[in-house]
């Protein structure tokens, strides 16, 4: 059964720092140019940080780490074996874990590699995004498509799990070519794949460029088409959607520390602007730590890392893992649609599962092959 709050907790880092930024991204990121000071001085700030919210949590199990960004295979080997070390003194894991760390596949960033393995990542995800140069220029990557393959092989001397993001619905994509870059991509040996639909988010560069009619993403359905292509063809190859935006070639393949999140389970957020859930005297509480550098550092140093902490209704917390948990084949249980006065003999749930939205199976609800394309809307019909 998945985890409930308050059991087991889960670990996210977020290292802010870029070689580039993207243009079509709206994460916490910074250039990682002359900044070794900083950064030296950002690990010890999350170490302190570790330990501070382990006094508040109290004795906790490690379900897993998830290395994210930015671009954490800039961050140094021996950082990276301190985090980890650290954690697992501090929550001591019932076993073996899931380590995850986020890689550029850049031929300077698959030299660290092996180092990253060493220091106890055990699972790489990997930002392909595209394998066609002109398609990496457009999405304002800096590597090529035949680095990109260089690193995948380099990455699977050294870890047994690998994962890769594809970014697709991009200008001028059809279904042909889209179809066969997604099955060339299956062909480097990933056992997970995160195929992203291109969002263009007004604050980015593509959403200025998008504002003032530079270029025009594609239509709603061509958009669609690309979607259904990619089902079919990653079903085609036996990886199952067990989220929207994520596939695996069986169970093992699929994300432990982000299943830990998807079922509503506890996990801390260390570094800038990372985000937490922690269950803390008994209420779901969600935290966000400072969004600056010097701001975070300064922060932990003072005792006071977040910039909100904010305790959850029950209904909150509840809606909260609706949303979460309907995006993945498990969905949710019925006790938490209850928690929002849901029941499946009232609207709006017995319509959506009347129209073939979602599904109900013993005691859960999950959203269908055909509510997935809308779940936004299903969502939205559901929490009205």
């Amino acid at each position: 059964m998945p985890p409930s709050p308050g059991s087991d907790l889960a670990l996210y880092l977020h290292w802010p720092y870029c070689a580039r930024i993207c243009p079509y991204c709206d994460f916490n990121v910074v250039r990682d140019r002359g900044r070794g000071e900083e950064q030296a001085a950002l690990v010890e700030a999350i170490l302190t940080d570790l330990e501070a919210q382990a006094a508040l949590t109290g004795p906790r199990r490690l379900a897993s780490i998830f290395f994210g960004g930015g671009t954490p295979s800039l961050m140094a080997p021996g950082a990276v074996g301190a985090v980890i070390e650290r954690a697992h003194a501090l929550f001591p894991p019932r076993g073996p874990i899931e380590i995850t760390l986020e890689a550029n596949p850049t031929d300077a960033e698959a030299g660290r590699f092996a180092a990253l393995a060493a220091a106890g990542v055990n699972r790489l995800s990997m930002g392909v995004q595209a394998l066609d140069d002109a398609a990496l220029a457009f999405l304002g990557r800096n590597h090529s498509a035949d680095e990109a393959r260089r690193a995948v092989a380099v990455a699977g001397r050294a870890f047994d799990r690998l994962s890769i993001d594809l970014i697709y619905a991009r200008p001028g994509q059809t279904v042909e070519t889209w179809a066969d870059e997604l099955t060339e991509a299956l062909d480097l040996g990933f056992e997970h794949v995160s195929p992203y639909q291109l969002t263009i988010e007004p604050t980015t560069a593509f959403g200025r460029a998008v504002a003032r009619g530079a270029w025009t993403p594609p239509d709603e359905d061509t958009a669609a088409a690309l979607y259904e292509t990619t089902q079919a063809v990653l079903e085609g190859a036996a990886f199952e959607a067990y989220e929207v935006s994520n596939h695996a070639r069986g169970v093992a393949a699929r994300s432990a520390h982000n299943l830990h999140v998807w079922r509503g389970g506890d996990y801390l957020g260390v570094g800038p602007g990372a985000h937490g859930r922690l269950t803390l005297e008994g209420v779901r509480t969600a935290t966000v730590a400072h969004r600056g550098i010097a701001d975070y550092v300064a922060g932990v140093a003072a005792g006071a890392p977040w910039v909100e902490r904010q305790s959850q209704t029950p209904v909150e917390a509840a809606e909260e893992q609706v949303l979460l948990g309907l995006r993945t084949v498990e969905g949710v249980p019925l006790a938490r649609l209850a928690a929002l006065g849901l029941t499946p003999e009232a609207a709006p749930l017995v319509d959506l599962l009347a129209d073939g939205f979602l599904v109900r199976s013993a005691d859960r609800v999950a959203a269908t092959d055909r509510g997935r394309p809308v779940l936004d809307a299903v969502l939205k019909a559901l929490l009205a």
